[in-house]
């Protein structure tokens, strides 16, 4: 395990508060990692884990989400379900082994588990339970979030909320209590990210590069169709009109046909300055992608309108999604008004 102290600023907001920074990437063997570094790993017997049942998935990938209130566990926990994991809340101790075995049956081979200083019972178990997982298959791991006692200060006060253990003292001695009931846990973890200096959109992307796949890495884009006659895409993050090519519903042989045609697609594609602008809608986007995957978005609509949505919108979404895939960037292509009046 190794760590990086990042060098911005982070905006204070406490838990699903946002900030974080990261580390390198979860250890290959973390889970050696873990069983040594936890006293009473080493003692758990095969199968025996703190429940006794036996019930595990094999093949499931499980993340403990853990460390500092106020260090950005929510915000880990949202990254990871927006990567396809599986994430469950201060799941009671005694039945992960069962959701592990459920997730299995389910197909959800990425079960993520958020824990807060309150499950202490739970870090107990750990140990021993991660030996019962590892051997029925799962592979365990944990993300440990922190952040200094200055910056979690400041977050906590600027959403008003009391420590999990500040009780009737200071705010100061929850944290600290919290950090040295932590300490094991944060030794055994297989990436640290230090949440002090970095804001939420670095925190989302340091968890996709540790946890998400290669797709991930990626944007994906949903090319929508549509007419202005009927509204624009409220959801549409960047919109372009068509309307300027020749309108192929002035054209007798084209006008009950669609831009899903050939013959309609052919006609559009061939007028002056559609090809043009296909390219430079493609290279706008790949300039606008990088920078949204920079800010930790993962999802963005292209909608390119025309009057009704028929033909000349549908026709040039159709090859700007064959385009976009032909790049190798996930897409989908869906026309709103084609068979409306």
């Amino acid at each position: 395990m190794s760590t990086e102290t990042p060098v911005d600023t982070a905006s204070p907001r406490p838990d699903d508060l946002e900030p974080p920074a990261a580390t390198d990437g979860p250890a290959d063997e973390a889970t050696e990692r873990f069983g040594a570094g936890l006293p009473g790993a080493e003692t758990a017997e095969p199968g025996a884990g703190p429940t006794g049942t036996g019930a595990l998935g094999q093949g499931v990938r499980l993340v403990v989400v853990t460390g500092m209130s106020g260090a950005g566990r929510s915000t880990a926990a949202n990254a990871l379900e927006d990567l396809g994991w599986y994430v469950v809340d201060n799941l009671p101790p005694n039945v992960l082994p069962e959701v592990c075995a459920l997730a299995a049956e389910s197909g959800w081979h990425r079960l993520a588990v958020v824990l807060d200083v309150r499950t202490r019972s739970f870090f107990e178990q750990l140990p021993a339970m991660f030996s019962e997982l590892r051997n029925g298959g799962v592979r365990p791991e944990i993300l440990f979030l922190e952040a200094s006692d200055d910056v979690i200060v400041r977050r906590q006060e600027s959403v008003r909320r009391p420590h999990p253990l500040q009780g009737d003292g200071r705010l100061l001695d929850g944290i600290l209590a919290e950090r040295r009931s932590l300490a094991t846990l944060r030794a055994a973890a297989d990436l640290v990210i230090d949440t002090s200096a970095i804001n939420i959109h670095q925190l989302t992307s340091r968890v996709t590069h540790a946890y998400g796949d290669g797709d991930h890495e990626r944007l994906r884009v949903t090319v929508l169709s549509f007419g202005f006659k009927n509204g624009i895409p409220v959801d549409a993050d960047l919109v372009v009109d068509v309307r300027f090519l020749p309108n192929p519903h002035w054209v007798p042989e084209l006008r009950p046909l669609t831009g899903l045609t050939p013959e309609v697609s052919e006609y559009v594609l061939a007028q002056e300055g559609a090809t043009t602008f296909l390219d430079r809608l493609e290279a706008l986007l790949e300039v606008t992608a990088e920078g949204y995957v920079r800010e930790g978005k993962r999802f963005a609509t292209v909608a390119i309108g025309c009057t009704g949505g028929k033909h000349r919108s549908t026709a040039m979404a159709e090859e700007f999604g064959r385009r976009l895939r032909a790049s190798g960037m996930p897409t989908k292509v869906l026309h709103r008004d084609v068979g409306q009046a």
